[in-house]
């Protein structure tokens, strides 16, 4: 009965282990698609928000190099490999907690920030080759102008100006502007209107949810594997106890009281 209840835990961890090496995978590319999604506005927010997706992208190839040790430590009953697939399954599972724990806090904290890098690279859009392009990137890609509004846009480019990104597509740009731009104008189908800061926040607090969600669902699906190691383990361990007593008890009875001194490694069959 003992050995069917054994059989079962085997073969449940290795599927477990199977499923789990999916969700590693799983994790990596949830983790890099995040990152690139957030990495697009790198010029404007700290390693508060840029770690998290690189810590995931880390954590998810872990994931399924450990998942093959579990595989293997199943299959093969070894204790050792078990106990050592139970350590390392624990250290993930804090770490992934940490970065559930890391993106809740980002989700807050990074605002004061962005908008603070927002208004400094705006005031060089003339000057810098990079921040024009960051600008002009990030208001295409997000249909954008300006951080608040389009009207902030004035004193950089000049009056009644804004850059031809904030512009719809076809419009004309102004004779002789450089960098170029187009008239200002509260229509919508000429000029986006919404500020760029309240989208990128939108966009970064999706993705960090997402990691948050992913981090902390995985981190829980681990605890699982933990005790289905351990329960294994812990049987196993039973089991070659088990068969040492037998052994010796063999011994006693052949040959009297007189015991061998028999190494539990050389049982392990």
């Amino acid at each position: 009965m003992e050995a069917c209840g054994m059989s079962f835990i085997k073969y449940l961890l290795f599927i477990f282990n199977l499923i789990f090496a999916i969700s590693g995978l799983a994790v990596l590319i949830i983790g890099g698609v995040v990152l690139a999604n957030v990495g697009e506005f790198q010029r404007y927010v700290d390693s508060t928000v840029l770690g998290p997706p690189i810590v995931l992208i880390v954590v998810g190839a872990i994931i399924f190099l450990i998942a093959s040790l579990g595989c293997c430590g199943a299959i093969k009953e070894n204790y050792y490999m078990l106990i050592a697939f139970a350590v390392l399954l624990g250290v993930i599972f804090i770490i992934e907690l940490a970065v559930g724990i890391a993106a809740s806090v980002a989700k807050d904290d990074f605002t004061t920030a962005l908008r603070s890098s927002l208004e400094s690279s705006m005031t060089n859009y003339t000057a810098t080759k990079a921040d024009k392009e960051s600008w002009d990137g990030i208001q295409k890609s997000l249909k954008c102008c300006g951080i608040s509004n389009p009207k902030g846009w004035e004193k950089v480019v000049g009056n009644g100006q804004v850059p031809i990104t904030c512009c719809r597509e076809g419009t004309a740009p102004t004779p002789s502007s450089n960098p170029p731009t187009c008239p200002f104008s509260t229509d919508q189908t000429l000029v986006f209107q919404e500020g760029c800061y309240d989208k990128i926040k939108l966009k970064i607090k999706d993705n960090i949810i997402v990691i948050m969600g992913v981090g902390i669902g995985i981190a829980f699906i681990e605890l699982a594997g933990i005790v289905l190691a351990v329960c294994l383990a812990a049987t196993i361990k039973k089991e070659q106890e088990e068969k040492k007593i037998a052994v010796l008890k063999i011994w006693t009875e052949k040959n009297g009281e007189e015991k061998p001194t028999i190494e539990i490694s050389t049982i392990n069959t």
